[in-house]
């Protein structure tokens, strides 16, 4: 553990009821500077023990923080959100959501990712490689029955961005991207625009860097769905990112969703050995952090709600990084 993880740990009372876990009462991201309501910040899931003395009081393990420990995660005022990231492996059910719901304040909001089911084009083997052609991929009913449907159920009016990642594409679709926008576009439109009093918030991510045009900013915005920014090492640096987003906005403003998944220039798995146990800043991103700073900025001046969420593979810890941003997003906001 990092001498600064030690510095905020403290020993928690010996009474306890079974699996329960404890916020840490002075985590250094207590100190983050207060931002504007619309403003969420959060991070990519919650179980990780190395988190002791930033969000949890004591270690605890995984499978403990997985059951237990997102009501601890939002007892700490800076973390808004978190992003839903188990939905992308296999749909969960309205009951899954609820019981998510019920563990966090009344104005948290979770991003939450569609299911592979319906954004991969492709089946894939256990080592995830493309297998077969996906039959289920942009198929709207399925979207909606087996995610829409059951996340707004439960989720309700905690359930914030419905992000659909288009894992890595084949290359024939790439090649003849003005079909794939075309499909893109008839898949959101015939998704519903509103079930009971919500509206749920659409928003596409990407990981192929090729698709990035105006084509598919004009479809987006028609569709009324938001680009993610989606910092990944398939896709290109956030500055170009951030302008694509410009000429969205040009089109039609709306909400920021940036998902800052991994650090520059570094692949996930090796960024994951050496960032292990994510309880301290590696390698700082302080361009990537203006970067996503000013776009926050921007948006809240317009009078727009933005989401980003962090990755530990960003630079080395994901709450660290969320107070390092908040620090720099103050200054930008009036």
């Amino acid at each position: 553990m990092s001498q600064q993880a030690e510095l905020f740990a403290r020993p928690g009372p010996s009474s306890r009821r079974a699996g329960e876990v404890r916020p840490v009462s002075d985590s250094p991201l207590r100190l983050a500077p207060p931002l504007p309501p619309g403003i969420r910040l959060g991070t990519s899931s919650w179980f990780f023990p190395g988190w002791r003395g930033l969000v949890y009081d004591r270690l605890y393990a995984e499978t403990s923080l997985s059951r237990h420990g997102l009501a601890a995660y939002g007892e700490i005022p800076m973390l808004r959100t978190v992003s839903l990231d188990r939905t992308f492996y296999a749909p969960i059910s309205a009951a899954d959501y609820q019981r998510y719901a019920r563990q966090v304040p009344d104005d948290f909001s979770f991003v939450v990712k569609a299911p592979a089911l319906v954004c991969d084009a492709q089946t894939r083997d256990e080592q995830g490689r493309g297998r077969v052609a996906n039959p289920h991929f942009l198929d709207p009913g399925l979207a909606a029955r087996e995610f829409i449907v059951p996340c707004l159920d439960g989720l309700g009016r905690k359930a914030g961005p419905l992000v659909f990642q288009i894992s890595p594409l084949p290359r024939d679709l790439i090649e003849d991207a003005a079909s794939l926008v075309e499909r893109l576009a008839a898949f959101f439109a015939t998704l519903p625009d509103r079930l009971g009093s919500n509206h749920p918030l659409y928003a596409l991510e990407l990981r192929n860097g090729e698709l990035l045009t105006p084509r598919l900013m004009k479809m987006l915005a028609s569709a009324g769905v938001r680009y993610c920014i989606g910092l990944h090492a398939r896709m290109p640096e956030v500055e170009r990112q951030e302008a694509a987003l410009q000429v969205l906005d040009g089109l039609s403003p709306g909400p920021l969703v940036v998902r800052w998944n991994l650090h520059r220039g570094f692949r996930y798995e090796a960024a994951k050995q050496r960032y292990e146990p994510f309880d301290r800043l590696v390698d700082e991103d302080p361009e990537t952090r203006l970067v996503v700073a000013r776009m926050a900025a921007r948006a809240i001046a317009k009078g727009q709600p933005v989401w980003i969420t962090a990755n530990n593979k960003a630079e080395g810890s994901a709450p660290l990084s969320l107070l390092k941003l908040a620090e720099e997003i103050a200054k930008l906001s009036p």
